[in-house]
């Protein structure tokens, strides 16, 4: 199938951008991947997927590399702070009867996966590499890179993420990234036998866990923090430990003692983005974290950016203009990222105050049931 557009540039790669290469070069464009870190490393503990992520694996071809380095389940537990089970969210197989509807996996773990993936679709990736320069004209886009070489193509997509310097110099003017008042604990460690699916405990934090493979889980814990400080790492064990002291579960207590100062922890705070439109200037896109970066509360944030490279190509596919595709593709896209950013800010705002807890539980209902539509 022939694209409106022909030869794609995509700046940043990341989960969305490395999405975007291999469902494009796949419908037959010839694809330039830059990444400004030369290392192509991809930081953090485990991420939580859901159904509509899974589905997305499936059409990226990489579902069953996750099924084998990850850990897929069903259901998500929830407890009492003293470790009594009250509810189980079901979670719709999305991705096929054969498949469970959800899971997690190491965040490198999946970056190697879809780096993999990326360089098997013949895209050609440029590492240590970015651009300098992006001018539009009548016939594409000129870019000039930061090595002195200057390519020309039909449509540049910006991929790089929360602080993206495509999105600062397509849009000058757009919003800065904000801080949510929360941050989010994760560490990596053993899993014990009974944890078997994603599993969370309500209090004043929230604590979970989640299988990342067969042997090892992620801890996250999201606490209300008002000021975005700077957290020393010689502290980050302590303040672990001190956040789960509160739960009294035999479980939780159990990995409270697993923490010590050589685990793997890394501490964020949260911080969300939602750029109006347009995210299209000419032949320049935006998609993923550039536009629509996202809380983890519902566990979307991979899957809302993963989607957008799909729905990309498969307008490309459709229209027979890049403009025209690229309006249909912010069609598509618009009012799903936006459910997502915002209703994942608003259950991060109930659980800072302490509010209403059938809101939550409804928000929470509406969302997934949202995300279980098509795309």
């Amino acid at each position: 199938m022939t694209l409106a557009a022909r030869r794609i540039l995509i700046i940043g790669g990341g989960f969305s951008g490395m999405a975007a290469a291999i469902e494009c070069t796949r419908h037959g464009a010839a694809v330039d991947l830059v990444e400004i870190d030369p290392g192509w490393r991809n930081y953090g503990a485990g991420i939580s997927l859901g159904g509509a992520t899974l589905r997305a694996f499936r059409q990226l071809g990489v579902l069953d590399a996750f099924l084998r380095e990850g850990h897929a389940a069903d259901g998500v537990k929830l407890h009492l702070p003293h470790g009594q089970q009250v509810a189980e969210l079901p979670t719709p197989r999305l991705a096929g009867a054969d498949v469970p509807g959800g899971g997690a996996i190491m965040r490198p773990v999946l970056a190697r996966i879809l780096a993999e993936a990326t360089r098997a679709s013949g895209t050609r990736v440029k590492l240590g590499c970015t651009f300098t320069h992006i001018e539009q004209h009548a016939e594409g886009v000129e870019v000039t890179f930061n090595d002195g070489q200057r390519e020309q193509y039909d449509l540049v997509i910006g991929a790089d993420g929360l602080y993206s310097k495509t999105r600062e110099a397509l849009f000058p003017h757009a919003p800065a990234p904000r801080y949510s008042g929360q941050a989010v604990w994760r560490a990596v460690l053993p899993r014990p036998p009974e944890v078997t699916t994603a599993m969370m405990w309500m209090g004043r934090v929230k604590p979970g866990v989640n299988p990342v493979s067969k042997t090892h889980m992620y801890l996250f814990v999201t606490e209300h923090r008002p000021h975005n400080e700077h957290v020393d790492p010689a502290t980050f064990a302590t303040q672990l430990r001190a956040l789960l002291a509160e739960f009294p579960a035999p479980l939780l207590q159990q990995i409270r003692a697993q923490i010590g100062d050589d685990s793997q922890i890394i501490f964020r705070p949260l911080e969300g983005l939602l750029m109006p439109r347009p995210w299209h200037r000419g032949r320049v896109v935006l998609i993923g974290d550039t536009v629509h970066a996202t809380t983890p509360h519902l566990a979307s944030g991979a899957c809302i950016g993963i989607e957008d490279a799909l729905v990309l190509a498969d307008e490309l596919a459709r229209c027979a203009e890049v403009p025209t595709a690229l309006q249909a593709f912010e069609e598509r896209r618009w009012e799903r990222c936006r459910m997502v950013v915002e209703n994942s800010g608003r259950l991060g705002e109930i659980e800072m105050a302490h509010g209403d807890m059938d809101e939550h539980a409804r928000l929470m209902r509406e969302s997934l049931m949202a995300l279980a539509q098509p795309i």
